[in-house]
């Protein structure tokens, strides 16, 4: 899919249960569950928690389900502040709402009538000894993770001069054998056949490899191979933010390619536009320099310096040049270093197909004086 525009923020998709939360080996702050425990297989579908400290005073507008509830000191004051009664007809009303899980922090207890109710209701609740940003800081790094936006292609991803490389094309066409070539040159192997792609904010798309075939790669006539044993463990790289997309294609003397680099086309992951380079292959072209090469413009891109673009402003200042040459007849013609290019390549018999010597301004004639006349045609 090529398109272009800005980034936007897909929608989270998938789930984890509460149970899932809490025994989750990422998860960096211990939870003690205290009451609950028929609801752990609750869903949670938002990468966000939520601190509802308003509903506790019966203001519901704006709570969601499926976000983790997190109680902190100001909450639980707040409770410590009402009577029994008013305690009670506080957690009835927020544990009525269904909620996926609450998460009370500080080490501090919860009130009796919170227990009541989250076990009458079935509403896990948790208590940690973390302070609540730490808490929240927490979940977040396990929910981003696990509900992030992510997406399977078929393609090849290589850690290029710290340049997330990633191969697309049709199968057969090279993409692991550039990944070897790269791997060979001292880079390092991400992904090969099956990329994982996942969305993180603000707008930046991560690959990794499918579980099973984590550092390996498939060679036609070679087999599968495993990247990390043969090479080493500097070889491989678990995880690598998609900065260009590098689109393989079949050479083809009728298809046109951009010559100049002016053409920005992208391709679409998890609604982030990539920069696509669309690259022919063909018996001796040495794919991996290419790839190498491409790696390196776009670092220089990133410094803010985009080649093709200096070169057509140079051409479009010797097309201005031309024009007050034209507009005053009497000023001395400019050397054009292309149309000298040309002058030579003529001489050597070279061609003239490469761009390389096809010149930007061709130079204005100067008709010669008649030396019959003794004056100028």
């Amino acid at each position: 899919m090529n398109g272009t525009g800005g980034s936007r923020s897909p929608e989270p998709h998938g789930e984890i249960t509460t149970r899932g939360l809490a025994e989750d080996p990422e998860l960096s702050i211990p939870m003690e569950r205290r009451a609950g425990e028929s609801g752990l297989d609750r869903p949670i579908r938002h990468p966000r928690v939520q601190k509802s400290g308003l509903a506790l005073a019966g203001h519901f507008h704006g709570v969601v389900p499926t976000r983790v509830q997190v109680l902190g000191e100001t909450e639980l004051s707040y409770l410590d502040s009402l009577d029994p009664t008013g305690r009670s007809t506080a957690a009835r009303g927020f544990f009525g709402l269904g909620l996926s899980c609450i998460v009370i922090t500080g080490n501090h207890e919860p009130p009796r009538a919170f227990v009541a109710s989250a076990e009458a209701t079935g509403t896990p609740l948790f208590v940690t000894d973390a302070r609540s940003s730490r808490t929240i800081n927490a979940l977040h790094a396990v929910l981003d993770d696990r509900l992030a936006p992510h997406t399977s292609l078929h393609g090849v991803l290589v850690d290029v001069f710290g340049v997330g490389v990633l191969l697309l094309g049709k199968s057969g066409i090279g993409k692991s054998e550039c990944a070897i070539e790269l791997v060979l040159r001292g880079h390092r192997l991400v992904a090969d056949d099956i990329v994982e792609c996942d969305w993180r904010p603000p707008g930046v798309v991560y690959g990794r490899a499918a579980e099973l075939l984590r550092h390996h790669v498939e060679v036609r006539g070679l087999g599968v191979l495993n990247v990390q044993a043969l090479f080493g463990v500097t070889a491989v790289r678990e995880r690598m933010q998609i900065d260009v997309v590098v689109r393989l294609v079949e050479w083809a003397e009728e298809n046109e390619h951009d010559r100049l680099g002016l053409e920005e086309r992208h391709h679409v992951i998890l609604g982030t536009p990539i920069r696509e380079l669309s690259v022919p292959v063909r018996p001796g072209r040495d794919m991996g320099t290419i790839l190498e090469i491409a790696a390196r413009n776009e670092l220089l891109r990133r410094a803010g310096v985009v080649s093709s673009q200096e070169f057509l402003a140079r051409i479009e200042q010797q097309l201005v040049s031309r024009a007050a040459i034209e507009s005053d007849p009497k000023a001395p013609a400019p050397i054009s270093s292309a149309a000298s290019l040309a002058r030579f390549a003529q001489s050597e018999g070279r061609s003239n197909e490469s761009s390389a010597w096809i010149p930007a301004v061709r130079p204005i004639a100067r008709e010669e004086p008649d030396p019959e006349s003794g004056g100028d045609k």
